[in-house]
């Protein structure tokens, strides 16, 4: 497997070092069979700095690289992450009508790309991920993106139903795209603090989500397959709250 090493790094001392100073790290991988004082350290470490770890065996590791990485394999990622709690409160001091995206298990990296590059045009506030379930914001994500990433704040959760709610509780609209109960996507009014949350390839919207959005709503299909691709189907909700936006003369944030 050929991989961009720059992207990674390995060793017990050096990922925990990369952690200790800061480094933004989009996942940690290490080998079920590794035990000891020093890794237990550095999963204490990880916790600490919300790095999502996984044991994995050591031959996925192996996949990634050849070289002495004792177990231990941490990818980096290609943008700073960002909490809600950070930017929410931001945006309204700021006198913005903030517009958020949340990705509820997208986990193809050309999908988040072209929603990326698709909210930054947009002048979408930013886009939620969640820790787990999601895809990495790597080095191809962002020439993916066209760049996007490196300007569109990307916030990564630790859970996201709890993201959701804390923006409800902010005073943002929830809007979930669904099949059911739902209706015509052009009928809520999106004028206000909203949050457009698009399900993952497969199985859509998680249920827990669901329960929170203050509205469902569906984009009509015509067609035999009625199946959108998502980062299709995001452009479309995306430039709705645009097209709404506009009418009522004020811009997109």
């Amino acid at each position: 497997m050929r991989t961009d090493e720059k992207q990674y790094i390995f060793g017990i001392r050096p990922v925990m070092e990369a952690i200790q100073a800061g480094k933004t790290i989009d996942r940690l991988l290490v080998s079920k069979s590794l035990k000891g004082d020093l890794v237990t350290e550095l999963l204490a470490a990880a916790r600490e700095a919300d790095v999502p770890v996984q044991r994995v065996p050591v031959e996925r590791i192996d996949r990634v690289t050849r070289k002495n990485h004792q177990g231990v394999l941490a990818t980096l990622s290609a943008v700073e992450y960002y909490k809600l709690e950070q930017l929410v409160p931001t945006f309204f001091e700021n006198g913005e009508n903030p517009f958020i995206v949340v990705l509820d298990g997208v986990t193809d990296v050309r999908n988040f790309g072209a929603i990326a590059r698709t909210c930054e045009c947009a002048g979408v506030s930013a886009i939620v991920i969640p820790e787990r379930g999601s895809v990495s914001v790597n080095a191809d994500a962002v020439k993916t993106s066209a760049g996007a990433l490196n300007y569109l704040p990307v916030c990564r959760e630790s859970n996201l139903v709890n993201a959701v709610k804390y923006l409800r509780d902010s005073g943002f609209l929830i809007v979930g795209t669904s099949d059911h109960n739902a209706r015509d996507y052009t009928l809520p009014s999106y004028t206000g603090p909203v949050a457009i949350v698009m399900g993952g390839e497969d199985a859509g919207m998680s249920p827990a989500i669901v329960k929170h959005c203050d509205e469902r709503v569906v984009i009509p299909e015509y067609g035999n397959i009625k199946s959108l691709n998502v980062s299709v189907a995001a452009g479309i909700m995306i430039y709705e709250v645009v097209r709404q936006r506009r009418n009522d003369n004020q811009d997109v944030i």
